[in-house]
């Protein structure tokens, strides 16, 4: 995988903390950002706690993040949100599921977009998977954990059980900055009482039989490892 890590590097545009779009060229020189926002809906019976909150129809998770959530150089039928859905069927939950990722989202571009996504209709659980792009591009995590906190607020407001996935600095940028990326999530999770799942990419991170050929995007063993790592927080979150 080399010093890059495992980091989104898809995206020509910047979104600052107050969500302004600001042009800047990317280093890879990929196409521009598009929104991908894909759902899907299961009509399949539920069973155990989370049945009473199907009877009235199915949840609605949204899943939150960048091109590791949008299916970068995937199909959309292998897409992480795509297989989540699938597997959640198989277990006999109704769910609905939102693909809310964006190639290239920084935190801060999530919190940009993140009230258009759920004004009208709002998400009953969401999974939180940003801060990638944060630490491919070596933004300070004190920016990453503001805008975080913002977004964990404002779906806890509209009534959303989350679940926060977290997420490691490229190793080139030093311990120090590692450590203080990597302890992000958990303070975050702590403060506003949230689940946390403590890395994304297990399993799939530096594995090069899981990933594209460019080291850093999951390939579609990849996602399957991702969904079949992931399902017992997600299933845990939806039956809370």
């Amino acid at each position: 995988m080399g010093s890059r890590g495992w980091i989104d590097m898809t995206r020509t545009e910047d979104i600052t903390e107050n969500g302004s779009p600001v042009a800047r060229d990317a280093a890879t020189g990929y196409g521009r950002r598009r929104a991908i926002v894909n759902a899907c809906t299961v009509a399949i019976g539920a069973t155990g706690a989370f049945a009473s909150a199907a009877a009235a129809g199915p949840a609605r998770l949204l899943v939150l993040g960048d091109s590791l959530t949008a299916g970068y150089g995937l199909p959309q039928a292998e897409a992480f949100p795509t297989r989540l859905q699938q597997a959640l069927a198989r277990a006999g939950l109704a769910v609905e599921v939102v693909n809310g990722g964006v190639s290239g989202d920084t935190s801060a571009g999530g919190l940009a977009r993140l009230d258009w996504m759920i004004a009208d209709r709002p998400p009953t659980h969401a999974l939180v998977a940003l801060g990638a792009n944060d630490g491919l591009r070596a933004l300070p995590p004190e920016a990453m954990e503001r805008n975080l906190d913002r977004i964990l607020a404002r779906l806890r407001e509209r009534g959303a059980k989350v679940l926060l996935a977290g997420m490691a600095a490229p190793p080139n940028l030093g311990r120090d900055y590692a450590d203080r990326f990597a302890a992000v999530f958990p303070a975050l999770a702590a403060r506003h009482g949230v689940a946390l799942y403590p890395f994304f990419l297990d399993g799939v991170a530096a594995r090069p039989e899981f990933n594209q050929p460019d080291g850093i995007h999951p390939n579609p063993a990849g996602v399957a490892t991702m969904v079949e790592r992931i399902m017992p927080a997600v299933r845990a979150l939806l039956e809370s």
